[in-house]
């Protein structure tokens, strides 16, 4: 079939990856930072003018990168919001990621609507402070002139695609994106106008939406670009899962998705039922306290890193001698508490050991993000094997007591660029079903990621005695925590 590329715009930075459009393998790369001024408290900024991203793409595709490409997919950072004046300008900056401003907002549109039970009936998730509906809703209150000339609206996936194709009258977006609008429903594949004349106070133009093989249109130049998808969906594609996989990802919160048929309505507010790019559905479950769990035990025991932690805890055993560690240190979201603190339970003279407290930060994060993941199979989801990602998946007391506390097969890839990857292959679905050579409900076959594989083993039976021991803990502690 020939070569094909994806494109990632990350927060930070695009990456560009050139395959082969037949066996996936990577034949070249590039890559950028964004132009980008820190925020005034010192990290990422809320607002980005989308012009940075084509400033790295064009940066990182430089060197004749592209040549020989047959077709582009773009896989691009969720929740940023572009909203566009009739004549197809940015009316404000983009605004990306999760936002402290629209907090008050999203809290509004839930009461608007009638509550998290009426928000997950109407689009399978709760309105949080970064979806692009809550950001609607801000900018409807506090910057009422940008609200008003708000005529189209898009997010920073479709933007890109928009832009490659020399800003064409047709817009569009996939699924994957349209999922984590706010204002479109996975389940039946339509836009909730309403919720958007709702959050912003009058009708807009929305993409169209495609399907996952779907081509979003030529270049003058000949070059087919696909339909595009969110970095979550894109990083899924890219590893490769499907039915009876889920992917935890480990960064400073966590979170859990998994393959699934359906798209899931859950009344709870606590999955978010995002759709994938392959027409199936990947619901998520995030928590809110992952890595920071493990960075707030090496603060406190004055070890130099998380590496170090992970030795400490290595030198305890399964169950940590006793000591329960709920790491709900920023409240938390599964369960919805987000008011609460943590808890440390089970000290006892023996137990109150450096190497215990670093075994007990390990094993409550992964505990937490075993509760989340039984949000899941509580649904019918099914898991038979976990993908761990994130750079603390590599930390050998994470690998030795995940497979026991999951009690799965774990999977951890090589550290990889899996979302560009992703956009490449589903750039090599869409060329390959214009070309005839490709079925639209079947993706090409690329090779899995390369990747360590534990097993649970005979360690399994510990492992379900220290989750028991956690799960008590927690309904002591927060009785009926998980009742909805």
């Amino acid at each position: 079939m020939g070569i094909v590329a994806g494109l990632d715009s990350s927060p930070d930075f695009t990456r560009i990856v050139v395959c082969d459009s037949d066996t996936g393998a990577v034949l070249r790369q590039g890559y950028a930072p964004h132009p980008l001024e820190p925020a005034e408290s010192g990290g990422r900024p809320a607002d980005v003018d989308p012009q940075a991203w084509l400033l790295s793409l064009g940066e990182a595709a430089g060197g004749g990168l592209l040549e020989g490409v047959q077709a582009i997919g773009v896989s691009s950072q969720q929740n940023g919001l572009i909203a566009l004046d009739a004549q197809g300008n940015t009316v404000r900056p983009a605004m990306v990621g999760g936002d402290r401003r629209t907090q008050v907002a999203a809290a509004d549109l839930v009461d608007a609507l009638g509550g998290r039970g009426a928000w997950a009936e109407a689009v399978g998730c709760v309105p949080g402070a970064a979806q692009p509906v809550t950001k609607l809703r801000w900018m409807s209150r506090t910057e009422p002139d940008a609200a008003m000339r708000t005529a189209v609206l898009l997010q920073a996936h479709d933007w890109l695609v928009w832009q490659l194709l020399g800003r064409p009258v047709r817009r569009t977006t996939d699924r994957g994106g349209a999922s984590g609008t706010g204002y479109w429903n996975a389940a039946t594949g339509q836009y909730r106008t309403d919720l958007v004349e709702m959050a912003l106070g009058h009708q807009v133009m929305l993409p169209e939406v495609l399907g996952p093989s779907d081509a979003a249109g030529t270049t003058p130049e000949g070059l087919l670009i696909s339909a595009g998808t969110g970095e979550t969906m894109a990083a899924a594609f890219g590893l490769g899962i499907g039915l009876g996989d889920a992917v935890v990802s480990l960064g400073a919160s966590g979170s859990v998705m998994a393959v699934h048929t359906q798209a899931l309505v859950d009344s709870s507010g606590m999955i978010t039922s995002l759709a994938d790019a392959t027409g199936m559905h990947l619901p998520v479950v995030t928590t809110l306290n992952a890595v920071r769990t493990l960075r707030g035990a090496t603060e406190l025991l004055g070890v130099a890193d998380l590496e170090a932690l992970s030795d400490l805890a290595m030198k305890s055993t399964p169950g940590s001698h006793g000591l329960v560690m709920l790491p709900y240190l920023e409240g938390e979201r599964t369960p919805n508490l987000p008011h609460t603190a943590g808890t440390l339970a089970g000290l006892r003279r023996e137990s109150m050991r450096p190497e215990h407290f670093a075994r007990a930060a390990f094993e409550g994060m992964l505990c937490g993000l075993a509760d989340a993941l039984d949000v899941l199979r509580g649904r019918g989801v099914d898991v038979r094997r976990i993908f761990l990602l994130g750079a603390a998946a590599e930390l050998p007391a994470v690998q030795a007591a995940a497979p026991a506390l999951f009690g799965v097969q774990v999977v951890v890839p090589q550290p990889a660029d899996y979302a560009a990857v992703g956009a490449a292959r589903q750039a090599a679905w869409a060329l390959g079903v214009s070309q005839g050579t490709l079925d639209p409900r079947t993706p090409p076959m690329w090779p899995g990621a390369a990747a360590q594989v534990l097993e649970p083993g005979d360690e399994l039976a510990v492992g379900q005695a220290v989750r028991q021991q956690y799960v008590a803990v927690r309904e002591q502690t927060h009785p009926g925590a998980f009742r909805t």
